[in-house]
């Protein structure tokens, strides 16, 4: 049987590839990482062994489908901590970002847009559930 160890990234499509890296600075914290091999793109958005790679939706890349052919996911999580929870809850109220308040029983998630219309999770463990 095949073990998962955790998510390792979302590639997304983007329409402004730098603007969508510069919010995911600026919101998520996330560190850009883009080697000169790459070239132009992907741009990797990081955190700790997880990412995002955002790609311009008018990219015509070998590997890439035409923007149409995405299937779009109905969106991503990222795990935080009880204090870190709660301090995004704050930072994203501070930066104009309206979010919304989901109680999983086990989990506690919020829930909020990037500037593309992807839709992102932070999810923190309340009781309950061993790790």
């Amino acid at each position: 049987m095949l073990t998962l160890q955790r998510l390792d990234h979302v590639a997304l499509r983007v329409r402004d590839i730098h603007r969508s890296a510069e919010w995911y600075e600026k919101i998520l914290g996330l560190k850009r990482l883009q080697p000169k091999e790459w070239g132009p793109f992907p741009i990797f958005m990081v955190a700790g062994q997880t990412g995002i790679a955002l790609f311009p939706t008018q990219s015509r890349d070998a590997h890439l489908p035409p923007p149409g052919d995405w299937v779009r996911a109905h969106h991503y999580a990222f795990r935080v901590d009880q204090e870190n929870f709660g301090k995004a809850k704050t930072h994203l109220t501070e930066q104009g970002i309206d979010w919304e308040f989901q109680d999983h029983h086990h989990f506690h998630s919020i829930y909020f847009d990037d500037p593309d219309g992807h839709r992102l999770e932070l999810t923190v463990q309340v009781y309950g559930m061993k790790e």
